[in-house]
Order: C-alpha cells, then sequence, then structure tokens
C-alpha cells in the first residue's frame, strides 16, 4: 500500500508535490521533512520562491466591482477563487455579481474545488437572473449549483483504495449580488460579507455568519466570541461544498442599506487579519466605493504587511451599483 503524504507537525494529509500545510503552516522539503527555518512551535516557515503561476495573483475590474485574489507569502499555491460579472435584469437595471471561494487545504485539488464553485455559481446566478429569479432564490440555487460543481471533481479522482489518503475535493463560497441599492448575499463555509458604509459614524456590520466550530460554541452560548477564536478548533467548519459536505442548506440575506458605501467580500486570508466590521471597516479606504480596484488591492496589503499567511480574495462592490457596469480591464 501508498503510504500517504502528512505533515510531520499536525498529520494532515498532503498531495505529493505540497511544500506547505495549510493547516498547521509547516514548510516541507522535497522528502516530506521539515524544511530550513520550519517550527511547529515558532510556526513561522520560511516564505519559498517559485516561478509565477497564473493564479499566483489575479486582478479583474468591472464600473460596478473589483475584485483581487493573491497566494499570499506563505502557501504554495493558490487555492481562492473568484468570479466577477455584470449584467442587466428584465427591468433594464444593472446588477453586478461576485463570488469568492476558498478551497479547504486538507482536501483533495482544493484549488480546483474553488475555481469550480466560483464559476458554477457566477453562471447560475446570471442564469437565474435571466430567467426573472429573486435575489435569493437565485443564491440558493447558485450555491447548490457551485455544490454539485464540487461534488462532480470526486468522480474524476482515484477510488479511496487507490488514494487512501485523499479526502474529497472541497472549498468554502460566499456570494454578493447587488442592483441599485438592493444587496443580496449567500454563502456557505467561512467565507463572509461585510458592509461598510461612507458615512464613518455610520457602524458598519458584517453580513455573514460563520458555519464554524468557533461560531457554533458562540452561538450555543458555550464559549465567549474571545474564548471560541482563541481556540484551535476555532477555524474548523462545519458547512463546505463537496461531495462529502453535509447535507446542503444555504445561508442568503438581503438588505438595502440607508446610504452608500461598499460590500466587501472575502476569505479568511483578509478576515483573520482584521475579523470585526470595524475593524475591517478602519482598513477600507474613504474613496472605496469610487475606486473599488483600488480598495481591494489596499486590503490584500493589509494581509500581506500583517503576515499574509493564507491565500487572499477580497471582492468589493460600491453601493448603490453604477447606473451602467461593464467591464474592462484593470489599470
Amino acid at each position: 500500500m501508498v503510504q500517504p503524504i502528512v505533515s510531520p507537525c499536525c498529520a494532515e494529509p498532503l498531495e505529493p508535490d505540497d511544500r506547505f500545510c495549510g493547516v498547521c503552516g509547516t514548510e516541507l522539503a522535497s522528502n516530506g521533512t521539515l524544511s530550513r527555518g520550519s517550527s511547529a512551535a515558532s510556526q513561522s516557515p520560511e516564505p519559498t520562491f517559485e516561478e509565477p503561476r497564473q493564479r499566483d495573483h489575479q486582478e479583474q475590474e468591472l464600473e460596478g466591482a473589483a475584485a483581487v485574489s493573491d497566494r499570499g507569502l506563505r502557501h504554495h499555491r493558490n487555492e481562492d477563487a473568484f468570479a466577477l460579472s455584470a449584467s442587466t435584469l428584465r427591468n433594464g437595471k444593472p446588477v453586478v455579481v461576485a463570488v469568492v471561494c476558498d478551497g479547504v487545504s486538507s482536501a483533495h485539488r482544493p484549488d480546483d474545488a474553488s475555481a469550480a464553485a466560483a464559476e458554477r455559481a457566477n453562471a447560475s446566478l446570471l442564469e437565474a437572473l435571466r430567467r426573472g429569479n429573486s435575489f435569493e432564490d437565485a443564491t440558493r440555487e447558485a450555491l447548490l449549483a457551485a455544490g454539485q460543481a464540487v461534488t462532480d471533481l470526486a468522480a474524476e479522482d482515484p477510488e479511496p483504495d487507490q488514494a487512501p489518503h485523499h479526502n474529497t475535493p472541497a472549498c468554502t463560497c460566499v456570494s454578493a449580488m447587488a442592483s441599485g441599492k438592493v444587496v443580496t448575499v449567500g454563502w456557505i463555509g467561512d467565507s463572509r460579507a461585510y458592509w461598510i458604509p461612507d458615512d464613518p459614524d455610520t457602524p458598519a456590520s458584517r453580513l455573514t455568519e460563520d458555519d464554524s466550530w468557533a461560531a457554533r460554541m458562540v452561538s450555543a452560548g458555550l464559549l465567549s466570541e474571545v474564548e471560541a477564536y482563541a481556540d484551535s478548533r476555532a477555524h474548523a467548519i462545519t458547512a463546505w461544498l463537496g461531495a462529502d459536505a453535509p447535507e446542503l442548506d444555504p445561508h442568503t440575506t438581503s438588505f438595502e442599506p440607508d446610504g452608500p458605501g461598499v460590500v466587501v467580500v472575502c476569505t479568511d486570508g483578509l478576515w483573520n487579519y482584521a475579523e470585526s466590521a470595524e475593524e475591517l471597516a478602519s482598513a477600507v479606504p474613504a474613496d472605496a466605493r469610487a475606486h473599488p480596484l483600488r480598495c481591494a488591492r489596499a486590503l490584500l496589503q493589509v494581509a500581506l504587511d500583517r503576515g499574509g499567511r493564507d491565500n487572499v480574495t477580497v471582492a468589493v462592490l460600491p453601493i448603490p451599483v453604477p447606473a451602467g457596469p461593464t467591464e474592462h480591464d484593470p489599470a
């Protein structure tokens, strides 16, 4: 039997070409041992330097939204993905869509999972809007479609007895869809969406609730938020997209803010460094609504400046949506 490749520090399964464990943060040498400078105690592996790949850094900008995704400073590949698009509703109003997905590092092919989910969710949202579906119905349908896309990847993998250390492909997913001042957010997992108003005297807010161990402990009243997120199990997710996921029950919420601002959609590679809505709002530039790509880049830089230990993906949607969003190349 082929022996599974695991991290020598936390025993998490790894792919044959992995040089970094996304769970414990350990950098590995080519023989699967600890590389020079790695330490399970310090959790501060030396950054690796490789030939850049297409997904290491990606940007896209529309007139009504922008997104950036980056490998970060520690991971050997980018396992996040995003999809950004603009369309027109039946009533002629413009609509923008952002989907952000985070591959589960301990699963097989997490980068493929996030890419498949983002692409399928985006396509499903646009198709549902063309049919005239409500925003919330379209969002639920899109998350289920994204889940099926990730499940389909498992059928392409070797049989379990041929690859006993493989968990099936998995990822989290969060989407935001906006037209005029109406915003609908949907999610499964712990990728998040935040509302950041232009008015600094108006409180910012988090629009999503994590599907995670920490969130479950807080919701049950067993631990305070500070206690829960200090626990080593805090970021263990309790819902995800993939063949081995629990039955999917997509979360959705809609709102119409009182004033202008931006919706920030992101993976935990960003919010781990600015967890509360207030912290994130303090990092959002004052001109975010006028310059969403500049805002997305600034938020990425915050994560990199504070350690960049994970992949980072962030999408920014100005609200109200501009009158006629059209896709164009980033500056």
